[in-house]
C-alpha cells in the first residue's frame, strides 16, 4: 500500500495502525491517545517491540493464532470477516505484519 507518492515503510505503517486500530492521533515526535495523554513515538513501536505489538493486537483482532516452529512464528489475526497471514522470523514484526494484512494493508 502506498500513500500519497511514498512507499510504505514502519514509521507510515506505524501511523496508520494506531489511527486505525488504537484511535491514536498522529503529532510529531508522539501519539495523542485519548483523553489528551500522548506517549512518545519511540516507546510504540509495534514491529520491534513485543508488548506494543500484542497491545496492538488487543485492540485489532478478537482471535489470532501464534506458532512457533524452530524460531520462525506465524501469526494468523481475524479482524471482522477478514484475515492476515504471517511467517517471519522476530514475534513482533509477525504480529503486526499479520495485523496490517488483516486490515487490507501491503507491505
Amino acid at each position: 500500500m502506498q500513500l500519497g507518492r511514498y512507499p510504505m515503510n514502519d514509521d507510515r505503517l506505524t501511523d496508520e495502525l494506531v489511527c486505525r486500530v488504537m484511535g491514536w492521533k498522529v503529532a510529531p515526535g508522539r501519539f495523542i491517545k485519548s483523553g489528551r495523554s500522548w506517549i512518545p513515538r519511540w516507546r510504540f513501536q509495534p514491529f520491534k517491540d513485543l508488548a506494543a505489538a500484542l497491545e496492538l493486537l488487543e485492540h485489532a483482532a478478537k482471535r489470532f493464532c501464534l506458532i512457533s516452529n524452530r524460531g520462525i512464528f506465524t501469526a494468523q489475526v481475524h479482524i471482522g470477516d477478514r484475515c492476515g497471514t504471517a511467517s517471519l522470523g522476530p514475534k513482533a514484526r509477525t504480529i503486526t505484519t499479520a495485523i496490517c494484512r488483516a486490515l487490507g494493508m501491503e507491505i
